[in-house]
């Protein structure tokens, strides 16, 4: 390539999203004979029988094209919320839908409001694209929604709300969501990230699609199949919201994003109630597990948490103790990236994968 060529300057400057080690390349590099992965909030159980069956009887079928609109996946999400067709997209997992909603609201000198640190997905997305992303700091690891509104300006298009927050796995309550729409101004966009609302048992806790998207609000709620579900390596999100956001969304989405497997498999788990609750149980459980883990080892998540993660801030540098923890087979995510270079996030694994995060934090850290 010529060194005179050039890219964008939003795209020199960008640092981009960093997933998290699988566990084949740590086994290999540190000649591990087992490795643990908590560090990328995924479930720790597979995909519903109903949705194996699904990618069993679609996997002939593989030499063609998926169906580009996701028709028969956006029909039966728009039943199953009980919401017309219009009002879904579909994207490969809720980062597509992302994607292509910043893609349809931003451009050079418009403003994406979010609480910091967030998902940073949506910090990224907007510097891509030569927006401004506008970092609101969170009062007591929770999203301090009357902040967010402050920091709006007539530049600002859209403000993102992750509930639960990622990383800090701590909910916004209804009563302040409420408080927040009444006064959001209507040229903004709220975009209502639910990503793990199947986890969620809280009274207090809003449905967004129920309580605010069928209130008629400027709103986009985002949900995946990533998580409860175990489709996380499908990549299947969609986001519920007012037809012309959705239309906007499907016009930059990219042809066939998701993938045949996907839509065959999400749409096989939606009928999985009592698999849900099942594993909404489980979660819970084994959070409380990992919270006394923790604790027992010297460290201090934040809490209440409601998803099936936990933030702990480590008092130094937490690339350092994802090394560590690395070493002895456990992966965690190191939060840098998400603005806390301090913290990392504990996934909620499988009642033996939470024994073996004990063992190692047991030969990091004296107990306290």
């Amino acid at each position: 390539m010529s060194p005179s060529f050039s890219f964008r300057p939003p795209v020199e400057a960008l640092v981009p999203y960093e997933p998290g080690k699988p566990i084949e390349e740590v086994q290999r590099e540190l000649g591990l004979e087992r490795v643990v992965k908590l560090a990328s909030n995924e479930g720790p159980f597979g995909p519903f029988p109903a949705a194996l069956e699904a990618l069993a009887r679609c996997a002939e079928e593989l030499n063609r094209y998926p169906d580009g609109g996701a028709y028969g996946l956006r029909a039966a999400l728009a039943e199953h919320h009980e919401l017309p067709f219009e009002q879904v997209a579909v994207g490969a997992g809720a980062d597509g839908v992302i994607d292509s909603l910043l893609q349809a609201a931003l451009g050079p000198g418009d403003e994406l409001v979010i609480g910091w640190p967030s998902f940073p997905s949506y910090v990224i997305d907007a510097l891509k694209l030569g927006a401004t992303p506008v970092r609101v700091p969170l009062a007591g690891h929770r999203f301090d929604l009357g902040a967010l509104l402050e920091a709006v300006t007539p530049r600002t298009r859209i403000v993102a709300i992750c509930n639960p927050n990622n990383p800090t796995g701590t909910m916004v309550a209804r009563a302040e969501l409420d408080e927040y729409f009444e006064r959001v101004p209507e040229h903004v966009l709220t975009v209502l990230d639910e990503a793990y609302f199947e986890y969620i048992d809280e009274p207090d806790y809003p449905d967004g699609i129920e309580e605010h998207v069928k209130a008629g609000r400027r709103v986009l709620v985002l949900r995946t199949f990533s998580k409860i579900y175990g489709l996380a390596g499908l990549r299947v999100g969609y986001g519920v919201g007012p037809s012309e956001v959705v239309t906007a969304v499907n016009k930059l989405k990219r042809a066939f994003d998701v993938t045949t497997a996907g839509q065959e498999a999400a749409l096989a788990s939606l009928g999985g109630t009592a698999e849900v609750e099942r594993r909404r149980f489980v979660n819970s459980e084994q959070r409380a597990a990992v919270e006394e883990i923790l604790r027992g080892h010297g460290f201090e998540p934040v809490l209440p948490a409601v998803a099936n993660f936990l933030y702990v801030d480590t008092g130094r540098d937490s690339a350092e103790v994802f090394q560590e923890l690395l070493r002895l087979g456990v992966i965690v995510r190191p939060l840098g990236a998400f603005g806390a270079p301090e913290a990392i996030r504990v996934t909620v694994g499988a009642p033996d994968e939470n024994a073996f995060l004990a063992e190692a934090l047991g030969r990091l850290v004296p107990a306290s």
